[in-house]
């Protein structure tokens, strides 16, 4: 496993928060998060990115000549459209991409929810159950992950052996689930949670787009891509699916409104 390396009017210090997103495949960071991650950038925040598999099953396959090539080159690419979208903490770990639902659920939350005491990130991003725009059970699994890992890492009496040389339990304040207001052409249905939060990426969506043609091995899919971000506009929508601070939600213009610096 590998372990954590090192505009707008709304700025923070860049000491004191942290975002982090939990994805499934690499693309996903661009294609799911890729305004909101240079965006909080950009207004002082450290980012990092999860990636649970590196991609070795995907249909398109660019010049692999097996799975291991192709995982290979997805993490590279993975590295570039990082550095498009500034994440000074990318992380991609090793399990199988398309099997996600066959891993022991008990060794992929301890993983991440290391990674999560590791990095104390003030907010997290992932998927839904639903599985996101495409419903891929890849993406689905990962919600589900991260979502028990976010919980866990802040109890002592979970996963206590990582617990030492100074780490501590992490709570982190809340966590959002990726959400839309659409669903793609010639698929099953699927049903969202509604959005608490609206965030118009504006010219990031520029960005978001160099980030996902990072990934050249997936350049099939780049004018689907394209078309149906740019019809949709440059918005990012979220649902807020838990939170250290109790009450009725409410409708939210900035990921760390009443988070405290910790």
């Amino acid at each position: 496993m590998q372990h954590f390396c090192e505009a707008l009017h709304i700025r923070y210090n860049l000491r004191m928060f942290r975002l982090l997103a939990v994805t499934a495949h690499p693309d996903d960071e661009a294609g799911n998060f890729g305004g909101l991650l240079p965006l909080y950038h950009d207004r002082g925040a450290e980012t990092g990115v999860i990636c649970l598999t590196p991609g070795q099953a995907a249909s398109h396959r660019g010049s692999a000549r097996s799975d291991r090539e192709l995982a290979e080159l997805r993490k590279l690419e993975f590295g570039e459209s990082c550095r498009i979208l500034k994440v000074s903490k990318p992380v991609i770990l090793d399990y199988p991409d398309g099997q996600l639902y066959r891993q022991e659920l008990n060794r992929v939350v301890y993983d991440l929810t290391l990674l999560i005491r590791q990095f104390r990130p003030h907010v997290m991003l992932t998927f839904g159950a639903e599985g996101g725009v495409t419903g891929h059970p890849d993406h689905s699994m990962a919600g589900i992950f991260a979502t028990l890992a976010f919980h866990w890492a802040g109890r002592a009496n979970r996963y206590a052996d990582q617990l030492h040389d100074g780490l501590t339990p992490h709570r982190t304040q809340k966590l959002y689930h990726a959400t839309a207001e659409f669903s793609l052409p010639n698929r099953p249905p699927i049903t969202f949670s509604p959005p608490t939060i609206v965030i118009d990426i504006g010219n990031y969506l520029e960005t978001k787009v160099a980030a996902f043609k990072a990934h050249k091995t997936q350049s099939p899919l780049w004018p689907i891509f394209e078309d149906n971000l740019r019809k949709r506009g440059a918005n990012e929508m979220l649902h807020l699916a838990a939170s250290v601070k109790t009450g009725a939600a409410k409708a939210e213009t900035d990921l760390f409104d009443g988070v405290e610096a910790t």
